[in-house]
């Protein structure tokens, strides 16, 4: 495989150190320069896009006849980052509220006519609203939502006939652990709701003398583990987490009464049976560990009767330290329990028949099982896998079972008739690096319970598949019917240019009536209602453009090659004022490497040239319109074919895909060579950190939340499944770390000072700055402070963005070239 050469030796530059740890970021002077600074703005056509207002999310009810359109509050202030915050076990829990910290919300919802346009405003809905978890009832009469105070977590519903909103409950709900705190019952009457247990006692104190010494121990066991953030450190901290995990379930009808379900206990989930008369009730137990999160504690699941009482306790499963850390491994015993959406009450689960260790040679991966109501028989074995169970989509009289192998890049679905459980028909056998073979996702449908299930023609002959339509002339999304005896997919419509447009859903079968989201490289994103029969088109939604500062900006979308034959793409941004002729521009070249097992697939087109031109905080999009060439979604695949290791020759394919894409704008005449930055955000950071170290190719580069020394992370990381042990040349060459040294390109680096990113701790980017600074590197380290591994106070996205300009403007558009 012929590459491109890495860089050796450089100059060495002055380094700089902004760091933060209170509510504005603050400087430690260095050389005299005091660098205490307060949060800062970038210029005002990049502020003006961060603080425009967002476009609504919308909500489709299953009729397809109406929407909510759910609409959103800006960015939120560092006030709100700043308040208390319990990091337990992989949670964080806002102490004042019991709920989880840091969430997204809705301010307002609307209601809008599918057929006809009308919108009207949900009266009655609180003040300064935060609304979460919007949910339709089964019969689609109401919506339920909660809504956090400063002090607690209400739960309200609101009724789409009168377009009324109305409290339920106090500011009780238990929101400390993942997923919804409440579900409907299938007769849209009432709903199941986690409580904060009133018999919980007071918040524990933290001891001023400690008990004793915090004590691991391990006798001979192998219990590899990855790197987990926020994770229980002492007793106290396991006292907090019974604390706020304490939960009360409740029966609340649709008129405000409650009812006491069961004990109390740390519910870990609840599920209602599709006919109401049962819970599958999940509850963490005893003993917590200290190495690995919340989801991995000793846990008990129980089918629970509506009152509370226990019905069957399915299983008591243990504290799972010990799963192998190769992909594709899993936890001894059954995993997964869920109800059968088609059936009154009947549970289907998962059991590994390796071990749950990947590594072993197997015929059969997974058993599938099913066992109904009163749950006293013997469990009915519905399936075997192949390779490692991913799931069931159930439909009348059909279930889908999903697989996938990593070590292959396989997926695999069969079918199987419930009623004749033990034969199996493959329906799909693919790699899913192959984006052009792919598919798509079944379509589903409301049955009688308010559940969903797969979509059927009436004979039950086909079914119905959306797909992102991957193709060498980009992505054309489509709907298909998809014959369950041929294997054959019909395809009913497919987004033509100059468009992108994506199916949402199927309204009407038998009508041919379907609602798609529609967009171009000026229109902004809406939804139409199509009728295949007819050939109309009907506009439902008319958002308007968000960022009309982005108007007229040219996009292209490139195709290129890298210089060992593996085929590449990129988006190609230029100012909307350039022209032909111009001279050649100062480029910003963002990326996110991937690794493949297929070159083939490594080249795959794999975004559109319709696509309207988007924008998020992340983005580097901003500096269009600074007067740069910007260069997004640039492929960095990372290939190893048969039994060669993507992450073998790393830095050699990152270096040669960048130099590749240099090379085809430069070509093209738009960017000066000597003034292009790269940068990029988690494993982006990673990459530009390792650009820098083994090329001379670029003027800057700029890395947020990444990792740089892979010994940090020693039982694998990304798509790395081999420890430090098994391949310590592989974790030394891909770490920056070891070769700060050679980075002679200034570099930007920065952090969320509470990153909770697994390998992304905050130590990576402060040992790497003081490799960096040690060496001479010209460099500057800034810690957001309160921000997690994707940022989110207004203040500190702002402030990120002028660290950028500056350091572009500084390094790259204004660079003296000697």
């Amino acid at each position: 495989m012929k590459l491109y050469k890495t860089k050796t030796a450089g100059m060495a530059l002055l380094g700089l150190l902004l760091w933060g740890g209170s509510p504005a970021p603050v400087a430690l002077a260095q050389g005299g320069q005091d660098l205490s600074i307060s949060y800062q703005r970038p210029p005002q056509a990049i502020a003006d896009i961060i603080e425009a207002p967002a476009t609504p999310s919308v909500s489709i009810n299953a009729k397809g006849d109406l929407m909510l359109l759910l609409e959103r509050p800006g960015y939120p202030g560092i006030e709100e980052l700043a308040q208390p915050e319990s990091r337990l076990a992989g949670l964080r829990i806002n102490p004042a509220t019991n709920g989880q910290s840091r969430g997204s919300s809705i301010s307002n919802i609307k209601v809008k006519q599918v057929n006809g346009g009308q919108e009207t405003q949900i009266a009655g809905l609180p003040q300064n609203a935060r609304l979460s978890y919007i949910t339709w009832s089964p019969d689609e009469k109401y919506i339920a939502f909660t809504n956090t105070l400063e002090n607690g977590i209400e739960l309200w519903i609101a009724d789409i006939s009168t377009k009324q909103a109305k409290k339920l409950t106090n500011a009780t709900i238990n929101d400390a652990y993942s997923g919804s705190p409440f579900e409907w019952t299938s007769d849209s009457k009432s709903l199941v709701v986690k409580f904060i247990d009133e018999n919980r006692g007071q918040m524990p104190q933290r001891a001023l003398a400690p008990a004793g010494p915090t004590i691991q121990q391990n006798i001979g066991k192998v219990k590899p583990s990855r790197t987990y953030q926020d994770l229980l450190k002492n007793r106290y901290d396991e006292q907090l987490f019974d604390y706020y995990m304490q939960t009360q379930l409740k029966l609340v009808t649709i008129d405000g009464k409650q009812q006491p379900i069961g004990k109390a206990g740390i519910v870990k989930s609840m599920d209602v049976s599709p006919d109401g008369q049962y819970l599958l009730v999940q509850t963490i137990q005893k003993p917590y560990s200290y190495l690995v999160p919340h989801y991995y504690f000793p846990y008990s699941v129980e089918v629970w009767s509506r009152d509370g009482k226990v019905v069957k306790q399915l299983a008591q499963l243990p504290l799972a330290e010990d799963i192998p850390i190769a992909f594709d491994a899993v936890a001894k015993g059954p995993r997964n329990y869920s109800w059968r959406p088609d059936k009154p009450a009947t549970l289907y689960w998962a059991e590994a028949l390796d071990g749950g260790d990947a590594n072993k040679e197997v015929a059969e991966r997974d058993a599938v099982y099913t066992l109904d109501a009163p749950f006293a028989a013997k469990p009915t074995k519905l399936a075997a896998t192949k390779y490692r169970y991913r799931g069931v989509q159930w439909g009348e009289n059909m279930a889908l079972v999903n697989e996938r192998w990593w070590k292959t890049r396989t997926e695999r679905t069969t079918m199987v008739n419930p009623a004749k459980p033990g034969k199996a028909t493959v329906l799909i056998e693919r790699s899913y690096e192959d984006g052009y073979t792919d598919p798509g996702s079944p379509v589903f449908t409301k049955n009688k319970y308010g559940r969903s299930v797969l979509l059927t023609d009436k004979k039950g002959q086909h079914i119905y598949m959306i797909s992102e339509g991957g193709s060498p002339e980009g992505n054309r999304p489509f709907l298909s019917e998809f014959n369950l005896k041929s294997k054959k997919a019909n395809i009913l419509f497919r987004s033509e240019a100059p468009y992108y447009e994506r199916p949402v859903d199927i309204i009407d079968l038998d009508k041919k009536l379907i609602i798609t989201r529609r967009e171009s490289e000026k229109d902004a994103p809406n939804y139409f209602v199509r009728d295949l029969g007819k050939k109309q088109l009907t506009q439902v939604t008319t958002f308007p453009h968000p960022t009309p500062q982005l108007e007229g900006v040219q996009k292209e979308l490139l195709q290129y090659e890298r210089n060992d034959g593996v085929k590449l793409t990129a988006v190609l941004y230029l100012p909307k004022d350039f022209k032909k002729g111009d001279a050649p521009l100062p480029m910003l070249m963002w990326a996110y490497p991937r690794e493949f097992k297929n070159a083939a697939a490594a080249g795959q087109v794999k975004s559109s040239p319709y696509e309207f031109t988007r924008i998020s905080s992340g983005s580097p999009l901003f500096w269009v319109t600074q007067g740069y060439a910007v260069l997004d979604r640039t492929d960095i695949p990372i290939v190893g074919e048969g039994d060669a290791q993507p992450n073998d020759t790393y830095n050699e394919q990152l270096v040669a895909s960048a130099k590749a894409a240099i090379d085809k704008v430069v070509s093209m005449g738009v960017v000066d060579p000597k003034r292009v930055a790269v940068g990029g955000h988690s494993y982006g950071a990673f990459m530009t950190a390792n650009l820098l170290a083994h090329s001379d190719l670029f003027a800057a580069g700029i890395a947020r939340s990444g990792a740089y020394n892979r010994t940090l992370t020693p039982f694998g990381f990304q798509q790395e499944e081999r420890t430090y042990w098994e391949a310590p040349e592989v974790y030394h060459r891909m770490s920056p770390f070891s070769f700060a040294h050679k980075v002679k390109t200034p570099i930007l680096l920065i952090h969320g000072e509470a990153d909770n990113n697994s390998g992304t701790f905050p130590i990576q980017s402060e040992r790497f700055y003081n490799a960096l600074k040690g060496h001479g590197a010209t460099t500057r380290l800034v810690f957001l402070p309160h921000e997690s591994h994707g940022y989110a106070a207004k203040e500190s996205i702002l402030h990120m963005l002028w660290e950028m300009d500056t350091w572009l403007n500084t390094y790259v558009k204004n660079r003296q070239v000697q």
